[in-house]
């Protein structure tokens, strides 16, 4: 009795231990630690069993563990978990049984043992040790998985060594699995097992399909065996190793089927925005298509946010990780943490709107943020780097084509206006000026422009007030104002402007000036204003001087 009470101790404190470490760590998925710690109870009952000489439902007790460890580690290598693609595991895992069955019919026989060792056990810890090794490799420097697979390395050793000497050091294996199990739940690095990771699909290769057809070939063959000898003796193990090896192969033929439905949908979605990109003629039309494919790749209702940024570069710079040896990466995380209403782990996926090089054509680079379920936004990582490569290329060749629109107008204007005695310029908002009439040199008497030259650098100094008051109102006008030449003689001329900054090709003001001037009195040609203080400072003072010169 006392024995018993050890074991019970030993399990509760397992299984405790897997409640506060699937409390404190929160793993993306919960529903692998607990079915472990439900194992490690269905564990600690059968060894309670045992030790008060129960010892079929002590078995009982122990081949229901081992079916709660085997969903434990099915679930843990499901996709989204640390083995996104769990095709080889399969194989693995239809293969042992297989060999085992043929082990047990022609090896062991009718006993069921080999001498006082239980056969069954020893399969069953053989195969969960190599599901527990499989998940170590995956998971490299893991130490929660090194802690599952040494407690199933414990018991594989006690379940051997136990029926041949019972003592308290043979039973130490057991104790290393409680042990080890409630320390693996605990460690900090349970939580990457169930942690979404990019997706690594792998070729078929032909040795896989002949061991998986080896695998599903071999328990009929036994059977075959069995009733062409003149009687069938381990009939039920011959339909729970069949009945195992099916349920692993469609499962194995599910993943594939899931996986090609899923890369259908995916070239479906990008061809579409593709087509959609190329025929977009603006950046509205581009935050359109994208926003269509991310639903399309995703479900509504596991994307929070998505941010189409295509003129914030500091969005996607203060974001950017660590620089690092190599090409910048196509996306990354952004560090934050935090669960949605039903506890699914939640992330933000930042992808950035630029090429490598970076774009000359759009300075500014953006991004693509998407807020949503970590495990859907890892599982569609590639396919949103894609979109998003696909959405730098649009807003690239529609800047382009603009700055193509902008440089043919302004040849067009050039050439219409090169020969005429107009005088035309293009000024931007700030008003430097983009293109001016040769006109306008030969009046200012200069050979040619400084590079960077504004209107303001060329109006009086008097007049320089008034012509960015006039430019800074809304619409078009009419402004008097005297230009400088480098002799310091003044030409007053009459600009006429026209606002034209929404206009795509012009994105400008667009000023035509007229030298009135002339060879008479200025006053003769300026119009009358009721107002002297609309006229230029140049026009007054001509103006003073001409009432007092007699």
């Amino acid at each position: 009795m006392l024995h018993a009470i050890e074991w019970v101790l030993l399990g509760a404190t397992s299984v405790i231990a897997v409640v506060i470490g699937v409390r404190r760590h929160k793993p993306a998925r919960v529903g692998p630690w607990l079915l472990l710690a439900a194992a490690v109870a269905t564990l600690a009952v059968g060894d309670v069993f045992y030790a008060v000489s129960r010892y079929t439902a002590a078995d009982i007790c122990y081949l229901t563990m081992f079916a709660f460890v085997a969903l434990a580690m099915l679930q843990l290598t499901r996709a989204g978990a640390i083995l996104m693609n769990r095709a080889r595991l399969i194989d693995l895992l239809a293969f042992a049984c297989s060999a085992l069955l043929v082990v047990w019919v022609f090896v062991i026989g009718d006993s069921g043992r080999f001498g006082s060792i239980s056969a069954a056990d020893v399969i069953g810890g053989l195969v969960l040790l190599g599901v527990a090794v499989r998940l170590i490799v995956a998971a490299w420097f893991n130490w929660s998985a090194v802690l599952l697979g040494v407690g199933a390395l414990g018991m594989l050793i006690s379940d051997i060594a136990y029926p041949m000497a019972p003592n308290a050091a043979t039973e130490a294996g057991y104790i290393v699995l409680y042990l080890a199990w409630g320390a693996a739940a605990l460690h900090p690095s349970m939580a990457r097992l169930t942690s979404p990771m990019s997706a690594r699909p792998t070729t078929w290769q032909n040795h896989w399909t002949v061991l998986l057809a080896l695998s599903v070939a071999a328990p009929p063959l036994v059977l075959l065996i069995e009733a062409l000898s003149g009687t069938v003796r381990d009939g039920v193990a011959i339909a729970v190793v069949g009945g195992l090896t099916l349920v692993l192969t469609f499962t194995r033929l599910a993943d594939s089927v899931s996986q090609n439905g899923l890369a259908l949908t995916r070239e479906r979605v990008l061809r579409e925005a593709s087509a959609a990109l190329v025929a977009a003629a603006d950046e509205a039309a581009v935050d359109e298509a994208v926003r269509a494919a991310v639903t399309q790749l995703l479900p509504p209702h596991d994307v929070r946010r998505i941010v189409f940024a295509t003129d914030d570069r500091q969005l996607t710079l203060a974001a950017l990780p660590a620089a690092e040896a190599g090409p910048r990466p196509r996306s990354w995380w952004l560090d934050e943490k935090r669960t949605d209403d039903q506890g699914a782990a939640e992330g933000t996926l930042v992808c950035p709107l630029w090429l490598e090089p970076l774009a000359v054509a759009r300075p500014n680079g953006g991004a693509l943020v998407l807020s949503g379920r970590l495990d859907m936004l890892t599982a569609s990582r590639d396919a949103c780097e894609v979109l998003a490569g696909q959405a730098a290329l649009a807003l690239d060749r529609i800047s382009l084509v603009e700055a193509v629109g902008r440089r043919d107008s302004d040849l067009y204007l050039r050439a219409v206006i090169r020969n005429t005695a107009d005088i035309m310029l293009v000024i931007d908002e700030d008003q430097q000026i983009r293109y001016a009439s040769p006109a306008l040199r030969e009046l200012i008497g200069v050979p040619d422009l400084p590079p960077f030259t504004t209107l303001h650098d060329l109006v009086h100094p008097d007049d320089r007030g008034q012509v960015r008051r006039a430019l800074q109102d809304e619409g078009d006008g009419v402004v008097y104002c005297a230009l400088q030449r480098p002799d310091q003689r003044q030409i007053l001329v009459e600009a006429t402007y026209r606002d034209l900054r929404e206009d795509r090709l012009v994105q400008g003001y667009v000023v035509t000036m007229r030298d009135v001037t002339g060879s008479q009195d200025p006053m003769d040609r300026v119009p009358h204003l009721e107002h002297v203080d609309e006229l230029p400072a140049w026009v007054n003072r001509r103006s003073a001087q001409h009432k007092f010169r007699y």
